[in-house]
């Protein structure tokens, strides 16, 4: 995933970035698991050390894999850390899965840090970057209503940036650590998010990734696991053929698919209309 940079462009922002944290004082960063995030809650520990605090929202729509990324980045990082668990599993508005599941999310998230960040007198950041902006996230909406910060919106730093950033504080593996998104962005709109479907979603991908394929997601459609890697993981798959199937069987699905337009971050979103996003109109089963 390395890129060409330039490099005091990289230290600018990072001054930048740094600059934002030390102006505001006291931020509780919701610290998702992701690579944002995390570079995000790294650099707040910088530069306000105690006055930094990363909080991860537990939930069946996080994955086990990535709680446990998260407990082990805090740990090397020493950050000031906690875990708050949401419920919005509970809420029928989320159940329901309709196009803005994610504002429904991040309104729960956002109802747990704010007594936090009272308490703290600290504003609640969260890792959006310039890229975001041009994307379907209905939980920018949630984030405006609560009146929570964009470091890195505000300092112009996009996705490319971050993963140079981390770079250049020594967070390799950050720079390198594949896209992730919560489990429930594997449920077509629709179709109702439970706790079963987001297990068997997740225990699929954790097979996977134990065969060596650590960019995938598997969509549920149902009977159908539509998994999506890049194409040249494809051959590494077929090789497994037999073992993705079974496994796939043994937690509920009829067919295992290899989605031949490879792996898209968001691809669900290609349904709803007016929606951007780069990844054309059609789904491609084999």
């Amino acid at each position: 995933m390395a890129v060409d940079v330039d490099t005091s462009l990289i230290d600018d922002k990072i001054s930048e970035v740094r600059r934002w944290f030390l102006g505001v004082g006291n931020v509780v960063v919701a610290l998702s698991g992701g690579v944002d995030s995390a570079v995000l809650a790294a650099m707040a520990n910088r530069a306000l050390g105690d006055h930094a605090l990363a909080v991860t929202a537990v939930s069946p729509s996080l994955s086990q894999e990535e709680l446990e990324g998260v407990r082990g980045f805090v740990q090397r990082e020493s950050l000031n850390f906690m875990e708050v668990h949401t419920d919005e599993i509970q809420d029928p508005n989320y159940v329901q899965n309709a196009p803005d599941r994610c504002y429904v999310c991040k309104s729960h998230l956002f109802e747990e840090l704010l007594p936090i960040a009272l308490h703290r007198k600290a504003t609640i950041v969260v890792g959006t970057n310039l890229d975001d902006l041009g994307d379907y996230r209905p939980g920018l909406r949630a984030a405006d209503e609560f009146g929570v910060a964009s470091p890195f919106v505000e300092c112009g730093v996009d996705k490319s940036m971050i993963r140079s950033i981390a770079r250049s504080l020594g967070l390799g593996e950050l720079a390198d650590k594949p896209a992730s998104a919560c489990l429930a962005s594997r449920i077509p709109y629709g179709v109702p998010v439970t706790i079963q479907r987001l297990s068997a979603v997740e225990r699929l991908e954790r097979f996977l990734h134990r065969l060596g394929l650590s960019v995938v997601r598997v969509r549920h459609h149902g009977d159908i696991a539509r998994i999506e890697l890049p194409p040249e993981m494809f051959q590494r798959m077929l090789a497994n053929r037999e073992q993705i199937v079974a496994e796939a069987e043994r937690l509920g699905f009829v067919y295992s698919t290899l989605d031949l337009g490879g792996f898209r971050s968001g691809s669900l979103n290609r349904v709803l209309k007016g929606a951007s996003g780069d990844e054309g109109d059609r789904q491609t089963l084999v």
